[in-house]
């Protein structure tokens, strides 16, 4: 039986022969990081874009032709602010797929001044913000942004650390503040995620523009060496996003 990677491939390339046969755009639902990366190794008919709504959107719809992707953002915010929970990305997920709703119709959920803005399949968009009442015991009102907050369309900014060495365990210690003890149970474990698919080796040295993601604990961009210290340690340039 055909793991779930590889059907989703196939459905991707029977996207991209309907959109170069007919002539007319085709959308995916939304793709994890992994399938993303999958994606760009088909061999394919038509040409595609990824848009998740957003500059820094890790999960993102492949779309087929030119056309604008099918997606949009609605904020998630408690009715009654002062008594509101404080609540976590998990909560809100958790609430939207009570509604019945597929993770892959979803994009990402993004947390900021206190309330959740969620990208999501222009199609299921109705039903969110007709359904969506309460996350937890929180009541919440939804509607579509009408704007996004700098902290969401802005990526981190550009964070300078000492490391080992440029080895992914090396760096993933550095960014989270971890020894390496800890940074290898994390490999051991399989929590460790580089453009979306396991990590092959914590020895393996990352691409600049590399995302690398630990589960639990958040994900950071690579974007390179900066020349060692004095110490003969490295310094590395990460932009360290949260969880």
């Amino acid at each position: 039986m055909e793991n779930e990677l590889e059907l989703t491939k196939k459905r991707l390339i029977e996207l991209s022969r309907r959109a170069y046969e007919r002539g007319v755009p085709t959308f995916s639902e939304f793709l994890t990081p992994g399938e993303q990366t999958e994606l760009g190794r088909l061999r394919i008919d038509e040409p595609y874009t990824l848009d998740g709504g957003y500059s820094e959107a890790e999960r993102r719809v492949a779309v087929f032709g030119e056309e604008t992707a099918p997606v949009c953002c609605l904020e998630v915010a408690p009715s009654s602010p002062k008594f509101a929970e404080e609540l976590t990305h998990r909560d809100y997920l958790g609430s939207l797929m009570g509604l019945g709703l597929r993770r892959s119709v979803l994009g990402d959920i993004v947390l900021a001044e206190g309330r959740a803005y969620v990208f999501c399949l222009e199609s299921v968009a109705g039903h969110i913000i007709d359904g969506l009442t309460q996350v937890r015991r929180t009541n919440v009102r939804v509607k579509r942004a009408d704007s996004l907050p700098e902290s969401v369309t802005a990526p981190p900014e550009e964070t300078t650390l000492t490391a080992a060495s440029e080895r992914l365990d090396a760096l993933v210690s550095a960014a989270f503040n971890l020894s390496r003890s800890e940074s290898a149970r994390l490999f051991e474990a399989e929590r460790v995620f580089v453009n979306g698919l396991p990590a092959r080796s914590a020895s393996a040295r990352p691409e600049e523009g590399d995302m690398v993601s630990v589960r639990g604990l958040g994900r950071f961009r690579f974007e390179g060496s900066l020349g060692e210290t004095r110490k003969g340690r490295l310094r590395v340039s990460l932009r360290i996003y949260g969880k």
